[in-house]
């Protein structure tokens, strides 16, 4: 057999040490050196001996955006982030304004837009709803008494006479008013004449539910405006109807059917074609005149001015009755209101018993 020489790292630890002292081991030797970012040999912490105070054992921290330890600062600054300026201290940023004219303009715009919705659903709803009361009524300091009736239960009489000596064109014209009486009528204000024409049933209607009684070009222009979105709005049959019922007849008496039951003790189906007249002639002059004992008109009145009314009476006496015999009722056919008022049904609003407020102020005058 051969022989062969065992392998060295076989038989390791079946070797003894040699005897005597260890040998020397000489210096440790020195770990490998590290570089910093800015290419400096940087050695690794010293784990034999504590840190140095505010130290971590890991090398004194860096600003990132200050400058570097003195002895370490580079050759050029660090780049640095683009932040805006701080704002001042005790001042806050604000949001640059826009234009306060514009703004101002924008929100008056926004009001007036919806003023303009509201008045527009309030004049629609006209067309079924009778108002409880109107802006003239507010204003009369002496109280108001007013009941609706629907108009079929009215006088086609009184109906006429209302047309003829109000607004003859109502069942003819379009829209509110002629633009050419308009101006002709502003003309005349303005020159401080007569008044040549007179309001419109539709402008009349309007100044009775929504404005007052001044005599100003201001109101007269408001008044002007609204009834060409009254007129619009609501057709001849409803617009004649929402006037015989809130038209002022006497000093706190609105509407037909308390003037017919004040001054003649009659439901207003029930006019006679002299009652109507005399009625329709207190509308220029409603204020100046008081109930008769036992009916009719008295214009012998404390502030003296009944010739006021009485004039407006007889004026009417004059003129209406040739338009009655000359057309008759027909004017009250175009608007939309055919037949008797004798020939409708009963209901429970049409006015055939008087209003219990009339009642009370005849009982109270002692008229009766």
């Amino acid at each position: 057999m051969g022989s062969y020489e065992p392998d060295r790292r076989a038989t390791r630890p079946f070797r003894r040490p040699p005897a005597g002292p260890p040998p020397n081991p000489g210096p440790p030797a020195e770990a490998p050196l590290r570089f910093d970012e800015y290419g400096r040999p940087v050695r690794g912490p010293r784990l034999d001996r504590p840190p140095p105070p505010r130290n971590d054992g890991y090398g004194p921290p860096h600003d990132w955006y200050g400058a570097p330890p003195a002895g370490e600062r580079p050759s050029s600054p660090p780049p640095q982030p683009p932040f805006p300026p701080a704002p001042e201290p005790g001042r806050r940023g604000r949001r640059p304004r826009r234009p306060r004219r514009r703004t101002l303009l924008r929100r008056v715009a926004k009001l007036l837009a919806v003023l303009a919705v509201v008045q527009g659903l309030i004049v629609l709803s006209l067309r079924w709803v009778d108002p409880p009361t109107t802006a003239f009524m507010q204003a009369n300091p002496d109280g108001a008494i007013q009941q609706s009736v629907p108009v079929e239960h009215v006088s086609r009489t009184f109906l006429a006479a209302v047309i003829a000596h109000e607004d003859s064109a109502l069942p003819t014209r379009e829209g509110a008013f002629e633009w050419a009486d308009l101006w002709e009528r502003a003309q005349a204000h303005l020159a401080g004449e007569e008044d040549p024409s007179g309001s419109t049933i539709p402008q009349q209607v309007t100044k009775n539910l929504f404005l007052n009684q001044e005599l100003s070009a201001m109101r007269k222009g408001v008044e002007a405006l609204l009834s060409v979105e009254v007129a619009a709005l609501i057709d001849d049959r409803r617009m004649l109807e929402l006037y015989v019922n809130y038209a002022q007849f006497g000093p706190t008496i609105y509407g037909v059917c308390a003037a017919s039951w004040y001054w003649f003790d009659v439901s207003p189906a029930d006019l006679t074609q002299q009652q109507a007249v005399r009625i329709v002639g207190l509308l220029p002059s409603p204020g100046h005149v008081q109930r008769a004992p036992g009916g009719g008109m008295d214009f012998e009145v404390d502030d003296g001015l009944g010739w006021l009314s009485r004039s407006h009476v007889l004026n009417a006496e004059a003129r209406v009755p040739p338009h009655l015999e000359r057309l008759g009722t027909q004017p009250v056919e175009d608007v939309g209101i055919e037949g008797e008022a004798s020939d409708e049904e009963p209901s429970g609003d049409d006015c055939t018993s008087p209003p219990d407020e009339v009642t009370e102020l005849i009982a109270a005058k002692g008229t009766g």
